[in-house]
This record gives C-alpha cells, structure tokens and sequence, in this order.
C-alpha cells in the first residue's frame, strides 16, 4: 500500500478500507491476490491492529475479501464486478446530482464541459 493521510473526517479504519476498495478498482489489488497482513497494516501505518482487523472484517463482510484459515485474507474474484456496480450507484445516487446542481448552477454546457475534461485513452 502506498502512504496515507488520515483525515479527521471519517474513521480511520473506514478510511483504509476505501484505500483497499480504490486498490482494488484501479487494479492495484486483483482476484486472488493476498492482502497485507493485520500486524503489517498496522505497522506500516502506525495503526492499532484492531482498527486493520475492523476494516478487512467489513470488507469480508461484503465479501470482497475471504479469510484462509492459516494463509491470510484474499480478493474475491467477484470483488470488481461488485465494486464497480456499487461504487457506480453510489456515483450516481449520491454524488452526481450535486454535481450537476453545480453545473446547472453555473451555467456550463456540455461543450464547456467536455473541452475541460482531460484527454482520456479510451473512452465508453
């Protein structure tokens, strides 16, 4: 994992599992792939273990990760495709429409808008 600002917004175990589920949707973190373990989370982000465990166990809880008795915790092969489809609704339910309330606000249309955005490689 790369390095992390806590903010004093949210819990910090909240805020390391939204690190782990970015992870995951950028590919960092694919199906199959071993998480950190506790004590290296911990460690690492001078966090008390007990905060990495709650943040893994809500993440098995929406079974984006499995435990291996022994072995660790581990991505799910469904975890992306799950992720997406609720990060997606999330997007849209609760973040899109302040957006556009914004961008009605201001008067932009989709031609301002769109010459605005970055270049992306690929687009849908």
């Amino acid at each position: 994992m790369t390095a992390i600002q806590w903010s004093d917004g949210a819990p910090i175990y909240r805020q390391l599992k939204e690190r782990v589920v970015a992870m995951m949707l950028d590919g960092v973190l694919k199906p199959g792939d071993a998480l950190p373990s506790v004590r290296q989370v911990a460690a690492d982000y001078q966090l008390n273990p007990i905060t990495v465990s709650r943040a893994y166990q809500e993440l098995a809880d929406e079974a984006l990760v499995e435990k291996r008795r022994g072995l660790g915790m581990y991505v799910t092969e469904e975890a992306a495709k799950k992720l997406l489809v609720n990060e997606r609704e999330r997007f849209l339910t609760e973040e899109w429409p302040l957006v556009l309330e914004r961008i009605l606000r201001l008067g932009l249309s989709t031609e301002e808008l769109l010459a605005a955005a970055p270049a992306q490689g690929g687009t849908r």
